[in-house]
């Protein structure tokens, strides 16, 4: 509306800065040439709820009343009278800088140290202004709402925009349209109510934009762009969905900082922070925050991708011990031992007996230690879930112990329960060998769940091929008390592993196992399926319609052992040694 030179009372227009739904902002000099920023504010765009009960404009009374250094200080203000328009202007301080969304378009997100420095001086505004005698709600807080004033060697944080600012307890409105930053508005805001936990939403909005990159409870609005009361529907439902935090590699975020912005962006006003003082001791650890079930946390529990879902606690239903060839005596303990115990809990708990903590198979790559306890878990007809490395890694400090306790939580709340826990070396590392804080702590956690969890119902299975490498407070009585070396099958288990993978395959009848179970000494029970495999490959390929004994010997000559004579001794010498330790109780060697 206003040109370059253009005087509004005694400021001349340098530039203009912007438009919004009602204003056009300036950046202006007075007389003596010092900038300003001017807001122009057209009547005829303002809605009832924008002014006072004596029919002032509200946010020009908000601003004169306030003074407080993370907020724009207020200058002067008039009217001026066109022939075709009425308007009000605001004058502020210029901030020489930038706005939070200027800096998130060039960084996409910040440190969070530097995230927790911008909320912590929006909080300290906040602070003052919902402690006045009649108390301010901001409403409409977002990162073109938060200046960053860079005149100084340490930027400070300046809070502008008070289009929306009410006195506690008077009605908002609020212009809805498919801009991301609509999803900072608190859920009550958009029915109209305006309380101080509202700016406590608005600042957890803020707070996860600037650590995570996104807004929160983010969905894509554009195809009902033109439609407000959609908009306003999708936005009311968006809080009702769990709060997803992304799974990004940064090691500062830990469990405190997902637990502070969850809070304060909890959909029930009455479950957020009571105050901006109380968000900021929870900002400065001064008090813990517990954690929340609205919270839908990657970080802890992995996404929710179809391999996450897959590896979730499961009831094992299937053949069970009649799948595994061979391994007779392993079979028969763990069916005293375990089995046993589990179907028949009132007899154990009778004569004292509880399921043992925990179990450690070690032994050569690829000879069945994962195949056998699912098929054990099948057995013993309890719940089961497989872990790996990667089920418990995380780059946060703390991160992969708070997933340990979850996964032992959940195993306890559907006992009884089968954990399986492989390459168990690697999240259970002897901790004389490394000096991380966070690794050390994992083990540890490990530790504390493996104590009497027997007694819980849950029993812990680890597999590993390098069992030296875990830490020996790990093997000992009481933690993964039971151990069984699982070595290369030998000629009756090889055989066996012929006849139960050929009976599921269309093959001769006069297969001679027997003799391919000769013809593959040193085989592991993984080279058995691979040639297996191939021989009905060449089937397929040559037409021949049924697998024959020509096909699978033809098959074997074409293949070699995957273990070298070398590592076979090795493994052996492990077991030696494993076994005839003192930390030892349990001495077997089980033929697959």
């Amino acid at each position: 509306m206003l040109t370059t030179d253009t005087y509004i009372g005694a400021y001349r227009v340098v530039s203009a800065i912007g438009e919004s739904a009602y204003a056009e902002t300036y950046k202006v000099k007075d007389e003596r040439g010092k900038l300003y920023f001017l807001k122009l504010i057209d009547f005829s765009r303002l809605g009832r709820e924008q002014y006072d009960d004596d029919g002032r404009i509200l946010e020009m009374e908000i601003s004169r009343q306030l003074r407080h250094p993370n907020i724009a200080r207020y200058r002067d203000s008039g009217a001026i009278e066109t022939d075709v328009r009425r308007c009000v202007y605001i004058v502020y301080d210029l901030i020489v800088g930038e706005s939070v969304a200027d800096r998130l378009a060039q960084m996409q997100c910040l440190t969070v140290n530097d995230a927790k420095q911008i909320v912590v001086g929006v909080l300290n505004g906040l602070k003052y202004m919902h402690s006045l005698p009649r108390p301010i709600v901001h409403n409409r807080i977002t990162p073109h709402s938060v200046l960053l004033d860079l005149s100084r060697s340490v930027p400070i944080v300046k809070l502008t925009g008070f289009g929306s600012a009410r006195h506690t307890g008077k009605k908002v409105s609020v212009r809805l349209t498919d801009d991301p930053e609509n999803f900072y508005i608190a859920p009550e805001t958009l029915r109209g109510e305006s309380t101080v936990q509202s700016d406590i939403f608005s600042v957890g909005a803020l707070l996860y934009h600037l650590v995570f990159g996104m807004v929160p409870y983010y969905m894509d609005l554009s195809s009902i762009k033109n439609d407000p009361m959609a908009i306003l529907v999708n936005l009311a439902n968006a809080s009702t969905r769990p709060l997803r935090i992304p799974n990004i590699p940064n090691p500062e975020i830990n469990e405190q900082l997902i637990n502070t912005i969850a809070k304060a962006l909890a959909p029930d006003a009455s479950n957020r922070f009571r105050s901006a003082e109380e968000f900021i001791k929870a900002l400065n650890g001064e008090i813990i925050v517990g954690r929340t079930a609205q919270v839908r946390n990657d970080m802890t529990f992995g996404g929710d991708t179809q391999q996450n879902k897959d590896r979730r606690l499961t009831k094992k239903t299937g053949n069970g011990f009649r799948d595994v060839a061979g391994m007779k005596e392993l079979k028969e303990q763990l069916q005293s031992d375990v089995i046993d115990v589990i179907q028949d809990p009132e007899q154990a708990k009778a004569l004292g007996i509880s399921i043992p903590n925990g179990l450690l198979f070690f032994g050569p790559p690829g000879c069945g230690k994962t195949f056998f306890a699912e098929k054990f878990a099948e057995e013993a007809g309890c719940n089961y879930r497989y872990i790996s490395c990667s089920d418990i890694a995380s780059p946060y400090i703390h991160g992969g112990q708070d997933k340990i306790a979850a996964i032992f939580n959940e195993a306890r709340e559907n006992a009884p329960t089968i954990l399986f826990f492989d390459e168990i070396d690697a999240m259970m590392t002897d901790r004389s060998k490394h000096n991380n804080v966070s690794e050390s702590g994992e083990v540890n956690e490990f530790l504390a769940q493996l104590n009497n969890c027997g007694a819980d119902g849950v029993l812990v299975i680890g597999a590993t091929n390098k069992p030296e490498q875990i830490d020996d407070a790990a093997l000992r009585a009481g933690r993964l008390e039971m151990k069984y070396y699982i070595p290369l099958p030998d000629e009756e288990t090889r055989k066996a592993i012929f006849e139960i993978e050929l009976s599921k395959r269309k093959s001769d009848a006069g297969i001679d196992c027997e003799r391919l179970a000769q013809l593959t000494e040193n085989y592991i029970s993984a080279d058995i399926k691979l040639i297996i495999d191939n021989a009905a490959r060449l089937t397929f390929r040559r037409k021949l319609g049924t697998i024959t004994q020509a096909t699978l010997e033809e098959a074997i000559a074409a293949s070699s052992p995957s273990l070298s004579p070398d590592v076979i001794k090795r493994h052996e010498e492990t077991r030696d040694r494993f076994l005839g330790g003192k930390h030892h109780t349990t001495r077997r060697r089980i033929g697959f």
